[in-house]
């Protein structure tokens, strides 16, 4: 498993090895002792999700879940391609309204490590994109939220208006958020 750091600190690229030949590949997407003798200890996963956007320019997000039901997110795309983002929104973090974005794609096997804290969307590149992604928390209604996907600076690399929810068209702006994520510096 191959592990880079992004500028946002926290927030991972994870590439998992795939062993191929004539058949196609195998690629072990998780494995806790792979990671954990490469130095990286992440939370236990308890749900994972599995999304399908049928239309290239489909944007979800920017999405949390408010502590005590935040959520960390291990994501990567089981079909097609997808431009995955994180803000930081850790009030007091010196990284604070800060992003970062990677392509996840089928044909990259790349996979994002979003932790607790960070915003996390995604527009889609590719028409019939899934994403799939592991949480360490349980999804709670109540605690569910959102900011403006356009109010943050992200390039999306959009060449025109995407497809939204209408919870994503609603959201708040980042500059109108009350976050309820707090930094903690590590000791």
């Amino acid at each position: 498993m191959k592990i880079e750091q992004t500028p946002l600190p926290g927030v991972l690229i994870l590439t998992p090895r795939r062993i191929g030949d004539a058949r196609g590949f195998f690629s072990e997407s998780w494995n806790r002792r792979t990671l954990e003798e490469a130095g990286l200890h992440l939370p236990e996963f308890v749900q994972e999700n599995h999304s399908l956007s049928r239309q290239a320019g489909t944007l979800r997000g920017l999405h949390f879940q408010s502590p005590p039901h935040a959520q960390g997110k291990l994501v990567r795309c089981g079909r097609g391609r997808l431009f995955d983002v994180a803000v930081d929104a850790r009030r007091g973090s010196p990284s604070y309204g800060q992003w970062f974005g990677t392509e996840l794609s089928f044909e990259n096997g790349r996979q994002l490590w979003v932790p607790a804290g960070f915003l996390h969307g995604f527009v889609t590149r590719e028409p019939e994109t899934e994403i799939v992604y592991k949480c360490t928390g349980y999804y709670n209604a109540e605690a569910d939220g959102a900011v403006r996907w356009d109010s943050v600076g992200i390039d999306w690399g959009l060449s025109g208006d995407p497809l939204l929810s209408k919870k994503d068209a609603a959201a708040v702006p980042f500059d109108a958020f009350d976050s309820p994520f707090d930094f903690k510096e590590s000791a």
